[in-house]
């Protein structure tokens, strides 16, 4: 198995697709800027009720009305794409500082400045539990966008999600290590409360959860991300599970589970 680092770069011709996620041939374009007129001196962003205006006009040939259709469709998809223009280039300045680079196996556009990609957001490959409050997913979603670029905000924002779900699952939310010993007495794992300490130690433990610690790096922020995976599956996933599963059996049978229960507490 090859060992070659096939990360995004500027510097390379053939990388993982930010879109496709294939290992493959990069094609790099650099921009050229080409002022509007005076008199459309805005970009002309269409709209949905435009392109169907597009669709039912009489007037237009049918020609010019399918050109209209596919580049009203393109324009509302929102990603960048090419569009044939036979001007001529020379007296137009070309744009630095922004380059395309376009896959071969998916032939989506990708956008650089400088040597960062700016689209498409690339988001860290670990996706949140569907078992996360809303609240919680939210704020894991946001974090996945940032890790890259602000690794701190990224932990800042996990942190406060490991604050909510110690909320959702019934503590106050205000300190994360009380919080964490109350869920060690209804059941959590002692490696994951371990791993939460770890975490909790790293740097200064006087930053309160949502606030920026500058001792984060992007190794914290991961660990962060598959430790809130890690708490929803230990204290919510799981005993989800369990009451489905308990709640498929015949009523008969859960009637003779609860009196054997009962009987057992009145025995001791």
């Amino acid at each position: 198995m090859s060992n070659e680092d096939t990360t995004p770069l500027i510097s390379k011709t053939a990388f993982n697709c930010p879109h496709c996620g294939a290992y493959t041939t990069q094609h790099w374009y650099q921009l050229v800027a080409d002022s509007y007129s005076e008199e459309h001196r805005t970009p002309t962003i269409p709209t949905p009720e435009m392109v169907e205006e597009f669709r039912t006009a009489r007037e237009i040939d049918r020609e010019t009305k399918n050109s209209l259709l596919e580049w009203g469709g393109k324009m509302l998809s929102g990603k960048p794409f090419f569009e044939s223009n036979n001007a001529s280039l020379y007296s137009r300045p070309v744009v630095q500082n922004c380059n395309l680079s376009k896959c071969y196996n998916c032939k989506e556009l990708s956008i650089w400045i400088y040597d960062q990609i700016v689209y498409p957001n690339t988001k860290i490959d670990v996706h949140p539990n569907n078992d996360l409050p809303e609240n919680i997913r939210s704020l894991f979603e946001e974090a996945r966008e940032i890790v890259d670029s602000s690794p701190k905000g990224a932990a800042a924002l996990l942190r406060l999600s490991v604050q909510y779900l110690c909320k959702e699952l019934g503590e106050s939310g205000k300190n994360i290590d009380k919080d964490i010993a109350s869920l060690v007495g209804k059941g959590l794992n002692p490696l994951v409360q371990q791993a939460l300490d770890v975490v909790r130690v790293i740097g200064n433990e006087s930053v309160h959860p949502g606030e920026i610690d500058l001792n984060d790096n992007k190794e914290i922020a991961v660990k962060l991300f598959g430790l809130v995976n890690l708490i929803c599956e230990q204290m919510i996933s799981h005993p989800k599970q369990v009451q489905e599963l308990y709640g498929s059996l015949p009523e008969s049978k859960r009637e003779g589970i609860e009196q054997r229960n009962a009987k057992a507490k009145g025995d001791q």
